[in-house]
């Protein structure tokens, strides 16, 4: 993954004014994962909790990108710090679609919360595939000199489709798409050297 994302660039300022603070990258990460967990239950109410959910699940990602810039800043890497965020990250975008799939019940009845394990289930499977296993890679998109934008930062349109009335739709697609890409490349995809 790129460290040199538009999200990395929006949330630079913060990191700069939070670095002297004494604040660690991990004390962010653990500030993300609850924030995924407060997105996740946002989005299993009714409105209007499911839009405050696509909010808080919005900030979630920003600390997601703020604790590595963190880390990189200040020299505080470390393997077991990669690892805590790469679990927060995975736990957050999964229990989110259970989330939705749970505030979906209305509509879909118990459909909603089998459909949010599924697309769950496929994200996480991903993140295993990508990021422990290592098969495939990763690379950001360049849009233009200096901006580039990763396959993670697509995750944002998960708050936005929630916000424009489409997360039956968007949940379908997830439960669907996710898992066929996930099947797809475990079948092609290719171990990268460690």
């Amino acid at each position: 993954m790129s460290a040199n994302t538009i999200i990395h660039r929006i949330v630079h300022p913060g990191v700069v004014a939070l670095a002297p603070t004494g604040v660690t990258p991990n004390q962010i990460t653990t500030f993300r994962l609850i924030t995924g967990v407060a997105a996740a239950i946002a989005f299993a109410g009714p409105a209007p909790w499911l839009h405050i959910g696509g909010a808080i699940f919005v900030f979630s990602m920003l600390l997601d990108r703020m604790d590595g810039d963190l880390a990189r800043f200040t020299g505080q890497t470390s393997p077991g710090g990669h690892r805590y965020d790469l679990i927060s990250d995975c736990t957050s975008n999964i229990i989110a679609f259970i989330g939705i799939g749970i505030g979906q019940m209305p509509e879909l009845g118990l459909y909603g919360p089998l459909l949010g394990i599924i697309a769950g289930a496929a994200v996480g499977s991903l993140f295993w595939q990508l990021h422990i296993l290592r098969i495939g890679e990763l690379r950001p998109w360049v849009i233009g000199p200096g901006l580039h934008v990763d396959p993670d930062d697509l995750m944002i349109f998960v708050p936005i489709l929630v916000w424009c009335g489409a997360a039956f739709p968007m949940l379908i697609a997830a439960a669907v798409i996710t898992p066929v890409v996930a099947i797809l490349l475990g079948v092609i995809g290719k171990r990268r050297p460690a």
